[in-house]
């Protein structure tokens, strides 16, 4: 018996061993390829700048995480909030979140559509949802703003149909570049909003109505709680990649208004600040990995409230 015990504990032994000799080159991939370089960022975040876009190695110092909050006057040393990077960073967050929020309102319904389908013409509709990622972001980028621009479609249109008489400036602005991720990034919340709502009984919606409920209370009483964790991950996908955004500010921003992902690859190009930049990429990464947290602590919740 205990023979047999010990066969059993030497062969799950060697399973073990196996498994982690089979995963050893993917774990040396992400350990070279992922972690190392950010380990590098994160050291260089703690180094003095040098004069030429490099850094002095060997010189331990905080400042550039000093900077990413606060200033310190050249004349007379005073420390005051880094208000530039404050407004950058509601900006980014501020239409980040808003992209997240019309991207929702506009996915919601587009995902609820194609889930009610036919099931042979749902793959159509999927296949006319993904065509976008087929084109280059820059180029999807540059088609807004064909859409949006003075002499653009939009305005071309309205000018025509008598709605206004001068073109409305809409590039350059805030809300250009609100436009754009909206455009560029949809998909990522049609997507898994539709995972979810395909696994959806509808047998509960028709039950809610014959039931009197409203098509409000159903909405937000069945259809929602149902689709929950494609909301929450489809907001996710959406809300991480606008936050760091840099093509689509640059593009239809002109440069005028910046997000983080702008004042990054500034401080490591003109600004030749290697050290801030690298402060403000790790403040980045922790916002979207608060952002991730945030979205497991809620599917756990809700796996174990279903549990």
């Amino acid at each position: 018996m205990a023979s047999a015990a010990d066969n059993a504990s030497d062969a799950s032994r060697r399973d073990a061993r196996n498994r982690w000799l089979l995963s050893a080159p993917a774990l040396a991939i992400i350990l070279f390829a992922a972690v190392g370089p950010l380990f590098i960022v994160l050291l260089y975040s703690f180094m003095e700048k040098g004069d030429y876009g490099d850094v002095k190695f060997g010189q331990f110092t905080t400042d550039a995480w000093f900077s990413v909050l606060f200033e310190r006057d050249i004349f007379d040393d005073t420390v005051s909030f880094a208000e530039a990077h404050g407004v950058i960073f509601l900006r980014s967050a501020g239409l980040a979140l808003a992209t997240t929020v019309l991207a929702l309102f506009f996915g919601f319904p587009t995902a609820y559509f194609i889930a009610t389908r036919p099931e042979r013409t749902r793959d159509v509709w999927l296949f006319l949802i993904t065509i976008p990622f087929w084109t280059n972001l820059l180029i999807r980028t540059f088609a807004m703003m064909e859409v949006i621009r003075n002499e653009g479609i939009l305005n071309t249109f309205l000018i025509k149909i008598g709605v206004i008489d001068a073109p409305i400036q809409i590039m350059f602005t805030n809300t250009a570049i609100m436009l754009g991720m909206l455009y560029v990034y949809l998909p990522l919340m049609v997507l898994p909003l539709y995972a979810s709502m395909e696994k959806l009984d509808f047998r509960l919606v028709e039950a809610a109505y014959d039931l009197y409920a409203t098509r409000l209370k159903v909405l937000w009483r069945v259809i929602i709680p149902a689709v929950k964790p494609g909301i929450i991950a489809g907001s996710i996908l959406v809300f991480v990649p606008a936050l760091g955004a840099y093509v689509t500010p640059r593009v239809l921003g002109g440069g005028k208004n910046m997000m983080l992902g702008n004042l990054i690859e500034l401080q490591f190009g003109q600004g030749r600040n290697w050290p801030l930049g690298s402060a403000l990429s790790i403040t980045l990464m922790v916002i979207v990995m608060a952002a991730l947290l945030i979205y497991v602590r809620q599917a756990s919740q809700k796996g174990v409230h279903h549990g």
